[in-house]
């Protein structure tokens, strides 16, 4: 698919269609109307005669309207005027590319650039379509021996811009929105793929992939026979029940203005199957025990698209690979690992495995003086039970960072919401034998599990994102759904705006 910005007169367009939206009372927008005085009152009295309400998720293609040089015409209905928010944008989009996908239109100028919505600007008007459009496209299907068929016929979409000052930003939104989405889609594949072959040495090898793709990448591999050199026990711990090697992923990101400027550090969860080990989990679901490597996709995708971007940033993405097998050699309840901080571990549940190896990463990542880490991982089904599907959680020792992120996750749409921290939570986690143990209790887990993280992340600004109700869905939607690549590349579209307006 393709996607441009141009700025012409909507008597001038020859299209197989153009795309117009119609609110709610007969409201029509600006386009609508350019388009109702040339067409001598067709539009607005289709609309008197109940052809189309204007509500959300209504459609209605004309063909051949008088005076019109485009092919067809799509009226979209778009809800009352001035009161449009993200999700029903959304909706209307999706609603666009169905109906445009039963036709036999190759191209699209679409209009829709220039509803009135509560917050938003034309530039999130075309980046939102964007990525509206590829998730609605995206299927995965590499295991299919059988493709099913799929009927796109449409190629190209352009979105008009009238505003010449808003012309620029535009054609920002269609760079930032395919990046974005190719980035997400990266994610999802990268999540969706079977465990069987999306082992944590697949994983080394999709970021060495990085390397040849993009000019500002290099990616470094740390193998058990470094891991154990260094002192990253924890993360051997949960590795060690497995026929499958962890390894973890460095990529580098090298294009800030100033190439000494100080890394952000972005570190996911690369679980690429978590059994539960000895403390094994029930049966039921256990398959979508694949996505538990949803943060490291999500790290990757996020890395893809700053990439795509070129954002003029330093940036290392840690893919944290390993795999939490049933074994005789596997780790078990009552062990006690001393972690690459030194900090000592009492290992009270096999499950609660992605901290063991969490912690460590965070510990390897003072090696780059970093500006600020961020960890991102599908880490506690607590979170899920606290904040549903919706929102990632958030937990920060930084309040200036934690408040970056969510002002990225509300500008992305992609949501979060943050979580409280205390020494209160640090009693639970404390234990007998040990410096710490790898579990709170049942109360507060999402909380606990941040907190216990925190204490390897001391010398630098440190946010945490549970994604484990966001980065995939079950049942007959079941796959991944690419978050939190949205909110982390806004994250940092942001630093690097910040950063040149230094």
């Amino acid at each position: 698919m393709e996607f441009s910005v141009k700025q012409s007169a909507i008597e001038q367009q020859r299209t197989a269609c153009l795309i117009i939206g119609i609110y709610e009372e007969q409201r029509l927008s600006s386009s609508a109307a350019q388009l109702d005085k040339l067409s001598n009152g067709y539009i607005t009295t289709l609309l008197k005669k109940g052809d189309l309400e204007g509500k959300v998720g209504q459609a209605l293609l004309l063909h051949h309207l008088p005076n019109v040089l485009a092919d067809r015409v799509l009226l979209l209905g778009c809800g009352k005027e001035g009161e449009l928010n993200e999700r029903q944008y959304k909706q209307i989009i999706t609603k666009m590319i169905e109906t445009l996908d039963g036709t036999g239109s190759t191209d699209a100028v679409c209009y829709l650039s220039d509803l009135t919505t509560k917050t938003r600007s034309t530039y999130w008007n075309i980046r939102f379509a964007i990525e509206t459009i590829y998730n609605h496209r995206y299927a995965y299907t590499d295991f299919k021996s059988i493709k099913p068929e799929t009927k796109h016929t449409l190629r190209e979409v352009i979105f008009n811009v009238d505003d010449p000052k808003a012309f620029a930003l535009a054609e920002q939104a269609v760079n930032h929105g395919t990046s974005i989405a190719i980035g997400a889609n990266f994610a999802k594949d990268l999540a969706n793929c079977p465990p069987n072959v999306c082992t944590p040495k697949y994983l080394a090898k999709m970021a060495q992939s990085l390397d040849s793709q993009y000019e500002h990448i290099t990616t470094t591999i740390v193998d058990e026979q470094e891991m154990e050199q260094l002192g990253m026990n924890a993360y051997l711990a949960v590795s060690r029940g497995s026929e499958n090697r962890a390894f973890m992923s460095i990529i580098h990101y090298n294009n800030a203005t100033v190439p000494d400027t100080k890394p952000i550090v972005l570190i996911g969860k690369g679980m690429t199957f978590d059994s539960g080990g000895i403390s094994i989990k029930p049966s039921e679901a256990m398959d979508e025990m694949k996505y538990d490597m949803g943060g490291a996709a999500g790290v990757y995708g996020t890395m893809k698209a700053i990439a795509q971007m070129q954002l003029p940033l330093n940036v290392i993405g840690i893919l944290a690979g390993c795999e939490n097998m049933v074994d005789g050699n596997a780790y078990r309840p009552g062990d006690i690992v001393t972690t690459m901080s030194g900090l000592t571990v009492e290992v009270l549940n096999t499950d609660a495995e992605g901290r063991l190896v969490l912690c460590d990463a965070l510990t390897y990542a003072e090696r780059f003086n970093p500006a600020l880490v961020i960890d991102v991982a599908t880490l506690t089904g607590a979170c899920m039970v606290a904040l549903g599907t919706h929102n990632s959680g958030l937990i920060s020792t930084h309040d200036t960072l934690a408040s970056d992120l969510l002002q990225a996750a509300e500008q992305s749409d992609d949501k979060a919401w943050r979580l409280p921290m205390g020494e209160e939570y640090q009693e639970q986690l404390k234990s007998n034998f040990a410096d710490l143990a790898n579990i709170g209790g049942r109360l507060g887990g999402a909380i606990t599990a941040g907190v216990f993280l925190s204490n390897f992340a001391k010398k630098y600004p440190w946010a945490h994102l549970d994604i484990a109700g966001t980065a995939w869905k079950s049942g007959i939607m079941k796959g991944a759904t690419g978050r939190p690549v949205p909110l982390l590349s806004q994250f940092l579209i942001n630093k690097s705006n910040s950063q040149l307006a230094e």
